[in-house]
């Protein structure tokens, strides 16, 4: 099922979110926000949140940074040259806002 949704996004943000012109008020985008809670979290609580945040994306509020709140396991250390994908701000009880890395794709 994660991998239906997530292959939907990525449809979205491939073709149909060009129609739209920028239209989300959310940094990142309803979509981004989307694909990263079904890629780390469970699926039931990636549909709460973002069915509650593609309903919040409207004139009727404010919009600005909301980064995805995910749970994730730090326990392995690596010795060697990594790429950095998202960087991970601690918040409470093993859970982190998630901030993707977007000087990755730069050369």
């Amino acid at each position: 099922m994660r991998t239906i949704f997530l292959s939907l996004i990525n449809f979205y943000q491939k073709y149909l979110s060009i129609l739209s012109h920028g239209s989300c008020r959310y940094h990142p985008t309803c979509s981004e926000y989307a694909k990263t809670h079904f890629t780390y979290n469970n699926f039931v609580l990636a549909f709460y949140y973002s069915i509650i945040r593609i309903l919040s994306c409207n004139k009727l509020f404010r919009g600005g940074f909301d980064y995805p709140i995910v749970r994730y396991n730090l326990n392995n250390v690596i010795f060697k040259k990594i790429k950095i994908k998202f960087w991970l701000i601690p918040t409470s009880d093993g859970r982190f806002y998630m901030i993707k890395n977007w000087d990755r794709n730069r050369k």
